[in-house]
């Protein structure tokens, strides 16, 4: 697996890029849906990167649970002061800036008008060539489990505006995402990142094509203990019984727990990415 949003730090120019994620030996490559500033992949880029390995699967990376300021769906006027709050004028789905990154801003993202907004893209990976789709912030919906009154999160807390929890919800955007994707391109691989809880649901299970997760056997130059990555490590092997991948990203600090931590995942049968968290680079996957 390969996992690089940021393309322009990867070579020296465009085309270089494009060769060295074609000339790598991975399987799987998540990009941007976008090169850079410079504009989206072209179809013929993308069949090219694809090329480079029989089998190989290229993937859009797309955000489905922040607005993010960079896109070309952002409009100045819905925080025109940039103090991370939406203006009177913004749309009603839009929240506030998520304080762990700048110009990215929480969504309701049930609301009909984001995921109106938002659809086009998907179709636009389809017409892109992209062979399937990345989800990221699919696990916004703990934001609206946290209870500011007793400090806590609420599992499978209820949504007031749509009479469904906000996990019901979010599992409802994936699945509206996949019918739109696949109805032109049968088995369009849909891969969300992280929010591995909503594996628990039967029909989540169904609908994705595999699971990204972050951060499950690494932390800074340490490794996990078992104890600290059963939690998730418990869901994901709900998915794997379905016969679907589990792929994770971990970011090391020191290259000396690189061995320990490809063991870790050999041993549940995980595919395993170390790599910068900056995603400049391919790292190194197993």
């Amino acid at each position: 697996m390969a996992y690089v949003l940021q393309a322009d730090k990867l070579a020296t120019s465009r085309e270089a890029a494009v060769q060295k994620l074609a000339s790598s030996v991975r399987d799987l490559i998540v990009i941007d849906a976008s090169f850079s500033s410079d504009g989206d992949w072209t179809p013929a880029e993308i069949e090219t990167i694809r090329a480079g390995k029989s089998g190989r699967r290229v993937v859009a990376y797309v955000s489905i649970g922040e607005a993010e300021d960079y896109r070309p769906y952002w409009q100045k006027s819905w925080d025109a002061d940039k103090d991370g709050k939406p203006d009177a004028t913004a749309p009603k789905f839009l929240n506030t800036e998520n304080p762990d990154w700048k110009g990215n801003y929480r969504v309701r993202y049930w609301r009909p008008e984001w995921q109106q907004l938002m659809l086009p893209a998907v179709d636009k990976v389809v017409a892109q060539g992209f062979d399937g789709i990345y989800l990221d912030i699919v696990d916004a919906f703990e934001f609206y489990e946290y209870d500011a009154a007793t400090k806590d999160w609420i599992d499978d807390r209820l949504n007031p505006e749509t009479g469904k929890t906000y996990r019901q919800d979010m599992i409802a955007w994936v699945s509206t995402i996949a019918q739109r994707a696949r109805a032109t391109h049968p088995g369009f691989l849909v891969i969300p990142q992280n929010a591995s809880q909503l594996i628990a649901h039967a029909d989540y299970r169904e609908v994705i094509s595999a699971i990204g997760v972050e951060d499950l056997f690494v932390v800074g130059k340490k490794l996990r203990t078992e104890k600290q990555s059963r939690f998730v490590v418990n869901f994901l092997q709900q998915l794997q019984s379905s016969g679907k991948p589990v792929l994770v990203i971990d970011y090391p600090k020191s290259e000396a727990i690189h061995a320990a931590a490809f063991e870790a995942a050999a041993k549940q049968g995980f595919t395993l990415l170390l790599t910068d968290r900056q995603l400049t680079t391919l790292g190194a996957s197993k």
